[in-house]
């Protein structure tokens, strides 16, 4: 117990001097800003009529029920087709510009011209900057967002790095690269990345990717942190919502097994970006911060791990810089985040 209470300790080594009115303890990043340890994703997912896209004000509304929470963190991308209501969001709350951490990505058709993108998203979102910007994918497509394009990732890195020196975003960072593609980078870059975003929950760990992150230096933030939690079918692996390993958890500390799920990747030093369009859900996902897990139960959750992907865009795979692991018959149903 005290172990674990020693490595939840050292997660929120570094806060905000500042009190921005938040739930989420902040901590350092290595360009020397500071990030909120939990966020709101505003990403839909896919249903069975295929890419679920935000409807009037739904976007706009979690965001507003999000920062009333005591969120700070909010993420976006321009390939969500919702950088406008999540301005709108943070326009409408109480919680000044200068406390809401605010995260954009470059799109896949975007790459080529980094700075005009950006300059686009900050007119969509309505402010003079982003708090991080992130390469999305490391494979980019052509306009059509379905012809691959082959751009090499370490040119487009040099479009972040004006960004940032122009003021357009605060941090600079990469979403879905693995650790070769990590390495090169760092091997070719002038200002390091301070953030990596990748899919991380109970049915895919990550931990050889997190560790390498970390021992760079970066940050990572956890996308798709509920995994196949709330699956009606067989796939993805358990476990479920009920299953009774997180449900006995979930008694012993008075929580329900999706907060569970996300005070685990906390507590791993990750950064959770859950998402709902239920104003209950919202609430309820951030109240996590009460408690700790003993060095067992992390134990015991970690052992669900299952190297299962939700996020596995296959139909890319021919592309010289895919990052993840290749299949034998691409899904074309497959998607990315």
């Amino acid at each position: 117990m005290l172990l674990s209470l020693i490595l939840f300790s050292s997660i929120f080594h570094a806060f905000c001097d500042e009190i921005d009115g938040g739930k989420a303890p902040r901590v350092l990043l290595n360009d020397g800003n500071t990030i909120p340890v939990f966020g709101f994703g505003t990403f839909l997912g896919f249903d069975e009529k295929g890419r679920k896209y935000s409807e009037q004000n739904e976007t706009e509304n979690s965001v507003l029920w999000a920062l009333n929470a005591g969120y700070r963190l909010i993420d976006t991308a321009s390939l969500y087709l919702n950088e406008d209501q999540v301005g709108r969001g943070i326009q409408k709350s109480n919680v000044p510009r200068e406390n809401v951490y605010i995260v954009t990505k470059l799109g896949q058709n975007e790459q080529r011209h980094v700075i005009e993108a950006l300059r686009g998203s900050l007119a969509r979102l309505n402010t003079s900057y982003v708090d991080l910007y992130l390469i999305h994918f490391p494979v980019a497509l052509k306009p059509d967002l379905v012809e691959i394009d082959v751009v090499d990732y370490v040119d487009t890195w040099k479009g972040m790095e004006e960004a940032k020196r122009l003021g357009l975003a605060k941090s600079i960072g990469i979403s879905n690269f693995n650790i070769s593609q990590i390495d090169r980078l760092l091997a070719n870059c002038e200002i390091k990345p301070a953030v990596l975003q990748v899919e991380v929950n109970l049915n895919l760990a990550q931990d050889k990717l997190i560790e390498h992150a970390k021992k760079q230096g970066m940050a990572v933030m956890a996308y798709s942190p509920f995994g196949g939690l709330f699956s009606k079918s067989d796939i993805p692996p358990p476990p479920r919502k009920d299953h009774p390993i997180l449900k006995n958890i979930a008694k012993k500390y008075g929580k329900t097994t999706p907060q569970i799920v996300l005070h685990y990747l906390v507590q791993r030093g990750l950064i959770p970006i859950p998402k709902s369009l239920h104003k209950e859900r919202v609430e309820e996902n951030i109240d996590i911060f009460d408690f700790q897990l003993t060095d067992d139960e992390m134990q015991t959750l970690s052992e669900f791990n299952k190297d299962y992907r939700t996020v596995w865009p296959s139909y890319w795979q021919d592309h010289p810089y895919y990052p993840f692991e290749k299949k034998d018959v691409p899904d074309k149903n497959e998607f990315t985040h």
